[in-house]
Order: C-alpha cells, then structure tokens, then sequence
C-alpha cells in the first residue's frame, strides 16, 4: 500500500494534519462500520495512511480518539441545523427547520457515527462529550421556542426532540425519508399551535 505524505510548513502543523487524519478515518469507519469496538487503532491507522503506533502519540486510548470524532462532528451538525434554521422565516418555521436538519443529517448517515459511539465500551467515557453535543444541538431550539413565546422553551425543547428521536429510528428502521419528515414537521407543527394556545 503506497503511504501518503503529509507536509506541512512546520513539525506542529504535521502533527495537526497527523491528528486530523487519524480523526477522520476514525469517523469514515463509524460511519460504514456502525460499530465502535471494531473501530481499533490498527484500522484507524491503515485507513489514514499511518503506522499504527503512530496512533499512540495522538490518542491514549479509543476513548480519546472517539473524544476527538465527537469534537470533530458536533460543530458540523450544529452548523447544519443553525443553517436551515437562519433560512427559515418565522419562529415556528425556525423550529419546523430544526427537526428537517437533523432528519437529514440521520438521511446522510451521519447518525450512525453517534449511533455507533452510544453502543460502544467507551460509552461511559464519552457521555460528558454527548451530552455537550446535544445541549449544542438544543441550544438553537431554545431559542426559536422563547422567540415564539413558549413560557417554558426548555421542556418543550426536550419534548420535541423526543419526536425526533423517534423518527430518526423510523428512518433506520427503513421508513420512507420524504413521506417521514413530512409527517415530522407536521407533528411539530401541530405541537406549537398547541402550546401557543395554552
């Protein structure tokens, strides 16, 4: 197998691109494999083009590697999400957006990788970590729902998600993507219409 060089400008932007592509490759076989304890440092390692050792100056131990996947992941999603989110016009159609952009993102597999990460040994380690990705992910929801005058936007936020949740394992159930975000958003809908009325 032909090794690929990484160069840089200096010894500490080669060990960035080092670290980035252990990273990477770590995510690309969350993502295929769906297993995190299959995930090990000598595929990790043959998938970025490195020896495996070099795994180790990086990253003690799996738990820190998958650290880093969720670190790496989480500002992506949350851009994704805030993205559809700026788009739409009215708060309702805001929070409308947020249920779409994670649906999506379930569509485009990168659930798997949290998937795959929330089953693994390592979980334990990572929950911190998860639970900083999903208040990251809760955070703009809050937001549109106090903008629409919810006067407990927290709660309904978490409620909320809880119908996503569902949906996204409708969808790697084999649900039917347009028909299930359709009924999605219209079960948000539904839900804030209620809670403005009461």
């Amino acid at each position: 197998m032909d090794v690929p060089k990484i160069s840089a400008a200096t010894v500490a932007d080669h060990r960035e691109q080092q670290r980035r592509a252990l990273v990477q490759a770590a995510r690309e076989l969350l993502g295929e494999g769906g297993d995190a304890d299959r995930v090990t440092f000598g595929a990790v390692a043959e998938r970025a083009g490195l020896a495996r050792n070099s795994v180790y100056r990086y990253f003690p131990d799996s738990a820190a590697l998958f650290a880093a996947v969720v670190a790496d992941a989480t500002p992506r999603w949350t851009a994704h999400i805030t993205a559809l989110m700026d788009a739409a016009e009215t708060p309702a159609d805001k929070i409308a957006a947020h249920a779409l952009a994670q649906l999506e993102l379930v569509r485009d597999g990168e659930h798997r990788i949290a998937r795959a990460l929330a089953a693994g040994r390592d979980r334990a380690a990572l929950r911190h970590d998860a639970a900083q990705a999903h208040r990251g992910i809760l955070e703009p929801l809050v937001r549109a729902l106090t903008e629409l005058g919810d006067d407990d936007p927290e709660q309904t936020a978490v409620l909320l998600q809880g119908l996503v949740n569902a949906a996204t394992l409708a969808l790697e159930s084999g649900a039917d993507y347009t028909a299930l975000s359709t009924r999605t958003q219209s079960l948000v809908r539904a839900s804030l219409a209620a809670v403005t009325a009461a």
